[in-house]
């Protein structure tokens, strides 16, 4: 009994040490991450609804241009290239959820957190420049009718679409400047994590001239050309009593509103920002930073919305047409816009035989 007794005893200390280190390492890999605040639940279910429902509806949007259309209009080219920009950028929203869901801070390294706020900044400056092509190719085909059919060439739209991605690309590059890891040990056993968070060298002009920046060149300047555009247009094709219900016109005006309506909270929060380092205001500042985390995410949501426009907006096509309903869509695009053009030019023709018929008549 006594030969059987210690190697007992033995492998009971060794199994009670082995529970020890066990749920020490267990007490530690929870104790290194940090609980889910309200901010950060709204947050991933935002992204979550965002993923789940924008990126599949976005692939659509794209197969059906790429696989179902023969002729593909100016508009239905803009809107592959949106839903293209939208997709990629719905690619970064399983890196943001681990962020948040996986209490360990940022994971991935200093490149990916400036690689993915990069993207977030193309897809914003891609999107709304892409919007602004819709409204001037629609202010085009009423006032410029001449000019409209020699630009609307496969090889102008080509240029023009490179032009706004390489713009796009630019206007983004102070967004990594303006990120970076930081090491955080807020834990009570000093684990130390990464965040990956905004950094300006504690610099309020740096601070003041990002987001000013941004609004500028992302909101106002874009928004006061769309709404230049959408205004000229209205008032002509009242003008010419052209009453025609429009798809294509109901389409690219869902598509501005989506946009300013996700887009519009972030760019306040900029202003807010910005009005209160220039003020010295602490309470501005602190509102602002509070509400920062909800409205990106909010406007992250933005690129999710579009497919659902077109199926608003083509849901006359639905019975008829099933899964190529959104090609039938943009199909309608491109004969309201032939018909835009024909009626412009009709009237500009008419103007001018009037004017020939006064001149010529005998006083």
């Amino acid at each position: 009994m006594s030969q059987w007794s210690k190697p007992h005893s033995d492998s009971s200390q060794a199994f009670l040490m082995a529970s020890n280190i066990t749920t020490t390492i267990s007490q530690q890999s929870s104790s290194s991450s940090v609980p889910l605040s309200i901010n950060d639940m709204v947050g991933i279910a935002i992204l979550t609804l965002a993923f789940v429902l924008g990126f599949p509806g976005n692939l659509f949007v794209v197969w059906t241009v790429l696989c179902r259309m023969k002729m593909r209009s100016v508009t239905c080219l803009l809107v592959l290239n949106l839903s293209m920009a939208d997709a990629f950028l719905l690619l970064s929203a399983p890196f943001f959820l681990r962020y948040l869901a996986g209490g360990r801070g940022w994971e991935f390294g200093s490149a990916a957190c400036k690689l993915v706020h990069y993207l977030s900044s193309v897809n914003m400056y891609v999107s709304i420049y892409l919007i602004c092509l819709m409204s001037m190719d629609r202010w085009l085909a009423v006032s410029r009718p001449f000019l409209f059919q020699k630009m609307r060439t496969k090889r102008s739209l080509l240029i023009i679409l490179l032009v706004v991605w390489v713009l796009a690309l630019l206007l983004s590059l102070p967004m990594p400047f303006y990120r970076r890891l930081e090491m955080r040990s807020t834990f009570p056993n000093n684990i130390t994590l990464s965040f990956c968070v905004p950094y300006h060298w504690k610099s309020k002009g740096h601070r003041v001239f990002q987001y000013l920046f941004e609004t500028i060149m992302s909101f106002l300047l874009p928004f006061s050309l769309i709404n230049t555009c959408n205004f000229s247009v209205i008032c002509r094709l009242q003008s010419a009593k052209f009453q025609r219900r429009a798809e294509g016109s109901r389409l690219i005006l869902m598509v501005i509103c989506t946009f300013a309506v996700f887009w519009l909270p972030y760019h306040i929060v900029n202003i807010i920002e910005v009005v209160g380092l220039l003020q010295d205001s602490k309470s501005a500042v602190t509102a602002a930073l509070a509400a920062r985390p909800n409205v990106t995410a909010f406007a992250f949501f933005s690129s999710a919305v579009n497919p659902i426009c077109y199926v608003f907006a083509g849901s006359s096509h639905i019975r008829q047409a099933g899964f190529s309903f959104m090609g039938k869509l943009f199909e309608a695009t491109n004969s309201e816009n032939r018909t835009t053009y024909t009626l412009t030019r009709s009237g500009h023709f008419n103007r001018r035989s009037t004017v020939l018929h006064r001149t010529s008549a005998p006083p």
